[in-house]
C-alpha cells in the first residue's frame, strides 16, 4: 500500500501520524524460522540484512507478514538513507521499523481496519536492537508536521485508522508530507571526472512524463570514493550511444546510459524550469523501478 504525497500539512480528526522514514521499504514474510525481506518491486533483500532477518525469525509467531522499512539512524535518532547506503563503510547497524501487520498466525488481516492491524503488530513484535515499531508524533497533523520540522525528520505519514490494506494502491487514506526536499531521479548519463576525482564526475538525472525522460540537472556532490567506484561498475554495462533525455543538455564529456538506475537526491529547491538547485547524491534505490519515477512540477 502506497501513500499519496501532498504538498502541505493538514489535520483530519482521528487520523494517526507517524514518522516518515528514509530507508528501504520491505515486506517481511516469516514462515517458521524462515524469513524473507521483499522490496516493492519484488526483489529479495534478505541476504543484505541478515541481522534483521535473524531478529524477525526469533519472534514467537509461527507465521507473520509485516510492512516496514529498513533504516539506519544517525546519532540524533534520525533515519538517513545515505547512512543505509554506507553501512558497509562502518555506519550504524540497520533496523527494521514495522508500521503494519498484514498476516499473523495464519490470519489475513488486510481487510481489517488499520487500528486492528496495529494492535496485532504491537502484540507480535518484540522491539529490540534490530526491530522497532514506527514512532507516532502529535495527534494533530499540523503539530505533527511542526514537530517533524523541529526534529529534522524526513516528514510525516498520516493514516486513516479505519483504512484497509490495499496492496499496490496509492491511497488517499495514507498521506505523506515531506519536510526534507528529497526525491528519486533516474540516471541518464555521467560526466567525465576532473581534477583528482576518479571514475566519474557528475550524474545527469531526470524523471518521466508523457513525452519521455525529462532532464532535471547534474549532481556532483555526496559521493565517497567507494561510492564513485560502485556507481561506475553499475553504470558501465548500461552505456548507450544516444541520450535518453527528450530535452538532452548540450554536453561534450558525457557518457549516456540506459535509464534504469534510480538515485535518491537531496536538494534545496527545484527552479521554475524544472532544474535542481544544490543537489546531493544520497544513494541508489534498488527497491524502485525507474519507470515509477514521475516528473513533478516545481512548486510555487
Amino acid at each position: 500500500m502506497l501513500a499519496t504525497l501532498v504538498d502541505a500539512p493538514f489535520h483530519r480528526p482521528g487520523w494517526i501520524w507517524e514518522e516518515k522514514y528514509d530507508g528501504i521499504r520491505l515486506i517481511a514474510v516469516k514462515d517458521g524460522r524462515r524469513v524473507r525481506l521483499i522490496t516493492r518491486n519484488d526483489k529479495d533483500r534478505t541476504a543484505d540484512f541478515p541481522e534483521v532477518a535473524a531478529a524477525l525469525a526469533a519472534l514467537p509467531a509461527p507465521t507473520l507478514v509485516l510492512d516496514g522499512e529498513v533504516v539506519v539512524f544517525d546519532a540524533a535518532g534520525i533515519s538517513r538513507f545515505q547512512l543505509l547506503q554506507r553501512r558497509a563503510e562502518g555506519a550504524s547497524p540497520s533496523i527494521y521499523v514495522a508500521f503494519d501487520c498484514l498476516h499473523a498466525r495464519g490470519r489475513d488481516l488486510r481487510r481489517e481496519p488499520l487500528s486492528a492491524r496495529h494492535a496485532e503488530l504491537e502484540k507480535e513484535l518484540r522491539e529490540g536492537p534490530r526491530l522497532q515499531i514506527a514512532r507516532r508524533v502529535a495527534e494533530d497533523g499540523l503539530e505533527a508536521f511542526a514537530e517533524a520540522r523541529r526534529r529534522g525528520l524526513e516528514g510525516v505519514i498520516g493514516k486513516d485508522p479505519q483504512s484497509r490494506y490495499e496492496p499496490g494502491v496509492r491511497s488517499p487514506k495514507w498521506c505523506k508530507v515531506k519536510v526534507r526536499a528529497e526525491e528519486e531521479f533516474v540516471i541518464g548519463g555521467f560526466s567525465a571526472p576532473r581534477g583528482g576525482r576518479r571514475h566519474l564526475g557528475a550524474l545527469l538525472v531526470g524523471a518521466w512524463d508523457r513525452a519521455g525522460l525529462r532532464y532535471a540537472g547534474k549532481v556532483g556532490t555526496g559521493f565517497t570514493e567507494p561510492t564513485l567506484a560502485a556507481l561506475h561498475r553499475r553504470l558501465s554495462p548500461l552505456v548507450r550511444a544516444a541520450s535518453p533525455f527528450v530535452d538532452a543538455p548540450r554536453a561534450h564529456d558525457v557518457t549516456w546510459v540506459e535509464p534504469t538506475l534510480v538515485a535518491q537526491l537531496a536538494f534545496t529547491e527545484m527552479t521554475g524550469d524544472g532544474k535542481l538547485r544544490h543537489p546531493v547524491f544520497l544513494g541508489l534505490r534498488d527497491d524502485k523501478d525507474s519507470r515509477d519515477v514521475r516528473w513533478r512540477a516545481p512548486g510555487p
